[in-house]
């Protein structure tokens, strides 16, 4: 009789395999209940029949088997308790092989319908029904079925006991208890010098992201970094450092992933450039950009061509700034980046030029600060010795209220020069 039982059970582990599903597991309950009730023992005749449908599933398929089960099932009314829910048992694991999954859990329900039957198979067939519910994503009847495998169960669970707990309970939305189990099933794991398997801590960053707790989603994350190394990882880490305030961090995770070549898609290498601008390294930024438009895994376009400009503005570098905004410009038909490129040329000393892009500035228009572009045209004309076209610019610019002030600063400074060069001029 023994031996039928295990040869049993063996069927039934090559039969129904454990769910592994990411998405779940975790919680638990009640003192485990002792073998109360005495268990008939099976009879020769109806193991001998049960030996033989199992031969025959093995050699020539299940149908051969479910025959055999057929003939049995014929007299069930002369069978005792556990010859009825072997039986079961056995029809069981045969509609889960066939993928028929409501006829499977149809036939476990009568084999825990039963009374006189082991407790290891009433446990078994509970979580069996559990997992098979937790396949039909049917949540409350898996935990209902859970609970009662815990009442009977006499062991400490196990890690993978513990996830399917917080499995179900997430798929269910009760993040909290579903939390709790998935910690146990990682501080067991520890406490015995073992990784927490990947999909564990997956499943605790989702809790502790349910349940509002950035930092707790930060350490995971940390986790999952230092034990499964994932370019995906990096890139999450760094996004949750500048969701919890520590930008420092959130730059040092976003390079070391670029640096180990994790950072392919264009928007990631815009991030990092933006980052590197949000650290006041600018200079890092533009390189970056420069290089990514170059070899094209970011696209040329002028929002890209305009970060670019700016970064290498922003790092002193007017002259690398001013292709960039040459691009943007032939892309853009107002007058934006011409008005850039007047105060870049301004900066570098370039005076045609940067009087030039003023004009071409003025003419497109669509630019913010009119009476800036009319200053940097009287200012270039000045420095050009050319003061009476500086003085009519100057002019202009006091027009206007944003630049009403320096102008009329630049207008008298202009007036003085010019009086002092026409002097020196009579003098010679």
């Amino acid at each position: 009789m023994k031996n039928l039982y295990i040869s049993m059970l063996a069927l039934g582990s090559l039969y129904l395999l454990p769910v592994t599903d990411n998405n779940i597991s975790a919680s638990y309950a009640a003192e485990p209940a002792k073998q109360s009730v005495k268990v008939p023992a099976m009879r020769n005749r109806v193991y001998a029949q049960l030996a033989r449908a199992q031969k025959l599933a093995d050699e020539e398929g299940k149908q051969a088997g479910l025959e055999v089960l057929g003939e049995v099932k014929s007299r069930i009314d002369s069978l005792n308790s556990y010859e009825k829910a072997m039986l079961w048992n056995f029809y069981g694991f045969m509609h889960y092989s066939n993928d028929d999954l409501d006829s499977a859990i149809e036939s476990f329900e009568k084999v825990i319908a039963e009374v006189a039957i082991p407790e290891p198979l009433r446990l078994s067939t509970l979580y069996s029904l559990a997992q098979l519910s937790m396949q039909q994503q049917k949540y409350s009847e898996t935990l209902a079925y859970l609970k009662q495998w815990q009442q009977v169960n006499t062991k400490e669970l196990t890690g993978e006991q513990h996830i399917l707990f917080a499995q179900v309970y997430y798929q269910d939305k009760q993040f909290a208890p579903s939390l709790a189990a998935i910690n146990k099933a990682i501080d067991e794991a520890e406490s015995n010098n073992k990784l927490p398997k990947e999909n564990w801590l997956i499943l605790q960053r989702a809790n502790y992201y349910e349940l509002k707790q950035p930092k707790k989603v930060t350490e995971v994350l940390e986790a999952l970094v230092k034990y499964y190394e994932k370019p995906e990882y990096w890139l999450q880490l760094s996004g949750m450092y500048g969701e919890i305030g520590q930008e420092a961090k959130q730059l040092a995770a976003m390079e070391t992933a670029w640096q180990a070549g994790y950072i392919t898609k264009a928007q990631d290498i815009v991030t990092l450039a933006q980052l590197y601008r949000f650290n006041n390294i600018p200079y890092k930024a533009a390189r970056l950009l420069d290089e990514a438009i170059s070899d094209g895994r970011i696209v040329a376009n002028e929002r890209h061509y305009e970060m670019l400009a700016q970064a290498y503005l922003a790092a002193k570098n007017d002259t690398k700034a001013i292709p960039a905004l040459i691009k943007a410009g032939e892309i853009n038909e107002t007058g934006k980046f011409d008005a850039q490129l007047a105060q870049a040329y301004l900066n570098i000393e370039n005076w045609q030029l940067a009087i030039k892009s003023a004009d071409s500035a003025l003419a497109k228009g669509g630019i913010d600060r009119v009476g800036d572009m009319h200053l940097i045209i009287g200012m270039s004309y000045f420095n050009l010795a050319q003061f009476e076209a500086s003085l009519a610019a100057l002019k202009q610019a006091e027009k206007i209220a944003s630049s009403a002030k320096m102008a009329q600063q630049w207008y008298q400074y202009v007036k003085r020069e010019q009086v002092q060069h026409n002097q020196l001029a009579m003098l010679n």
